[in-house]
């Protein structure tokens, strides 16, 4: 597995506002290729502690032998993040000095052409993270609702032609079942009128990102682990996530805001009565962006967006 690619976006930015120190016990929940997870390491040397969720195995896989040299100070976990809070009781860990989420697909699973979630190569539709459970792409193209279809690509991809695109789907699929990636990417453009395409985004992108995020239950997921995360965070202890669509930065904006806040009596009240005091600090007022030189060298990290806050 040593083609296990995947470039860590906004290093730097990573290391600056997660702060690894000796001895803390940082969760990567997001672990792909192991690179932010070594820095962290690295960083919190000589007795930082790292526990690692990825639900691919093929990246858990790669992770481990890459981080292999980290000995007992690595505990990884074939599970998605939204299960930290079992999976850290299980490693008796009742606190934690540092949460890492990198959102985006790895650059692997995405020039993996079998797994496919990627539009420009023909292979089965699965987009699956984890390829050993739960439904595929095709599962959904083919036996969900039309309605249901519509309310998938407009929420999750923002997609404009939602409506036209479900109803495609569910012409073609009669004919016969919609199998391959690139069969879908042909019902796609045929659905959108071609005077219509953007000059930079493929026609099928936001119907393939809702698509994958709904097969991965990925925001909901995010919501769950992002809440587990804060509540576990020791006081100073930090979290960073970095993005990729607006869905996602939603979120994460609105989780941070919500702990930042203070009193949330009605206006009209002279006196706080709720006793609501802030959990969080918010570190970035607005999310960071990768710069010109990192975009460059990685075009995927063009549209990642990083959040922090330190937990009071």
């Amino acid at each position: 597995m040593d083609d296990f690619e995947h470039i860590s976006v906004m290093p730097i930015e990573v290391l600056r506002y997660l702060t690894p120190r000796p001895g803390g016990i940082y969760v990567d929940g997001t672990l792909g290729g192991a690179g932010h997870a070594r820095q962290i390491l690295e960083a919190s040397a000589p007795d930082g502690i790292l526990v690692g969720f990825d639900r691919d195995p093929a990246a858990l896989k790669v992770a481990s032998e890459r981080l292999a040299g980290f000995g007992e100070r690595v505990h990884l976990v074939n599970r998605n993040f939204s299960d930290m809070a079992i999976s850290l009781a299980e490693l008796e860990i009742t606190g934690i000095d540092g949460l890492l989420l990198d959102l985006g697909v790895s650059s692997h699973q995405l020039d993996t052409a079998e797994r496919g979630f990627s539009f420009q190569q023909d292979a089965p539709l699965d987009m699956r993270m984890d390829t050993t459970a739960g439904e595929t792409a095709a599962d959904l193209v083919n036996g969900l609702p039309e309605r249901e279809l519509e309310r998938i690509i407009k929420e999750y991809g923002e997609e404009r032609w939602a409506r036209r695109i479900a109803q495609f789907i569910v012409t073609a699929r009669a004919a016969a079942p919609i199998e391959t990636t690139l069969h879908l990417v042909d019902v796609i453009k045929g659905a959108i009128p071609k005077a219509k395409w953007e000059e930079r985004l493929h026609p099928a992108t936001r119907t393939f990102q809702a698509l994958r995020i709904a097969v991965n239950e990925e925001l909901a997921s995010l919501e769950q682990g992002l809440a587990a995360g804060l509540q576990m965070l020791n006081p100073g202890g930090r979290c960073v996530v970095i993005s990729f669509h607006s869905l996602e930065d939603r979120i994460v904006k609105q989780g941070f805001r919500r702990l930042a806040q203070g009193c949330i009596c009605p206006k009209n009240l002279p006196l706080c009565v709720c006793g609501h005091t802030p959990q969080l600090r918010i570190l970035t007022t607005k999310p960071v962006m990768a710069g010109d030189k990192e975009v460059d060298h990685n075009p995927r990290a063009r549209s990642a967006r990083l959040r922090a806050a330190e937990k009071l």
